[in-house]
């Protein structure tokens, strides 16, 4: 396992994801999510391997989310990644196992597209920014844009960051507060990642520049952590406020309280010394 490995199951990770985001039919939208969720588990386990080995890796990526305008030509395309990716097997047994779950997920793949009935219109692209048929007013709509944009570059970078200390630790209690925040950035993540979805503007988060992800001072890091989610959560309760649709504000809220507990995690890690 090298980093152009690590590289490419990265950049096919945010391809099965983005791709569940921007499927309307929700079985198979819902398939490929835990499907994206293996290939996070992929990357772990392929960092560990060039860890282990003395290497390292990093969150480099050369990749562009192509605005394709049917579930087919997604499924296509994720197909010839996939078939890309298996050209990097070796005989390990980790290589192995990512190559028999890769395997599954085009045999999934292919029998969707033997399917025509899975070939849907893709509008997750359009740019049409309205909220299913609420009649949001203009600067709602605009603050919903923003803050979709903001937060999905976000809880993606926290995915990162916090894998890539949790990979490099041997503290029990930090790896389980990194375990614990990780899954709820991805919850976060594909929560924002359908709302884009829905208004027509899904777009790849902005790439990690190494120095945001390399920590040499955890306490700096949870400190300016902690003040991220309390700036978060001013987000979450203006936007709660501002958009006059109960359902939206009430997940607003709802997103609040849980950065609420995020906070309270990292607080474990100043703690913890």
């Amino acid at each position: 396992m090298n980093s152009s490995i690590y590289q490419a199951k990265h950049e096919l990770y945010l391809s099965i994801t983005f791709a569940s985001f921007a499927i309307k039919d929700e079985a198979i939208s819902s398939r490929l999510y835990e499907f994206s969720l293996i290939a996070f588990r992929h990357m772990k386990w392929i960092g560990e391997a060039i860890l282990a080995d003395g290497g390292d890796y990093n969150y480099d990526r050369d990749m562009t989310l192509y605005k394709r305008e049917s579930t087919f030509e997604i499924l296509k395309a994720l197909v010839v990644e996939i078939e890309a990716f298996q050209k990097t097997t070796t005989d390990s047994i980790l290589s192995q196992r990512i190559k028999t779950d890769d395997e599954y997920l085009l045999t999934y793949l292919s029998s969707l597209l033997c399917d025509k009935t899975n070939d849907q219109e893709v509008t997750a692209f359009n740019m049409q920014r309205k909220w299913l048929d609420k009649n949001l007013d203009q600067d709602q709509i605009d603050a919903l844009t923003l803050f979709l944009f903001e937060e999905s570059y976000k809880e993606y970078e926290l995915i990162l960051v916090y894998a890539y200390m949790q990979t490099r630790t041997k503290n029990a209690l930090e790896f389980n507060v990194f375990e614990d925040l990780i899954a709820e950035s991805h919850f976060h993540l594909k929560s924002f990642g359908n709302m884009m979805s829905v208004m027509g503007i899904l777009a790849l988060p902005r790439e990690l520049h190494e120095m945001t992800y390399i920590v040499k001072d955890l306490e700096k890091f949870v400190t300016d952590g902690i003040a991220e989610e309390e700036a978060a959560k001013v987000m979450c309760k203006e936007l709660s406020d501002s958009i006059k649709d109960e359902e939206l504000s009430k997940f607003f809220d709802f997103i609040n309280y849980q950065e609420s507990y995020h906070i309270e995690l990292m607080k474990k890690l100043l703690n913890n010394k």
